[in-house]
């Protein structure tokens, strides 16, 4: 191995960056080698329930559920719902407004 005047090794910057390279690739394909779940060690807790033999299926996305046989709030509670949030919003704003003027400046 070649050294600088000053006695350090020269080309240790690129050594470096590659063995980083190659631990970082080795810890990203021993993720992908096994599952932290299966692992006897860490495992999943005693209550938890048995996992199913067959993976699950994907959701169907282009089916829609069956519309609604009624309304899911009629107008009179939208209304009410409205105009106690509004009173509420006002309410707010007052309470803002009085602290804003009452703060020192």
């Amino acid at each position: 191995m070649r050294t600088s005047e000053n006695g350090m090794l020269v080309g240790w910057p690129k050594r470096l960056l590659v063995v980083g390279a190659l631990v970082a690739c080795a810890l990203a394909l021993a993720g992908c080698s096994t599952s932290i779940a299966d692992l006897p060690v860490v495992g999943t807790p005693a209550d938890a329930p048995a996992r199913p033999k067959e993976p699950g299926s994907f959701l169907p996305v282009n089916n829609l559920p069956p519309d609604r046989d009624e309304a899911a709030m009629d107008q009179a509670t939208r209304d009410k719902i409205k105009a106690e949030l509004a009173a509420a919003r006002a309410k707010q704003a007052e309470a803002a407004a009085a602290n804003a003027a009452g703060a020192p400046k």
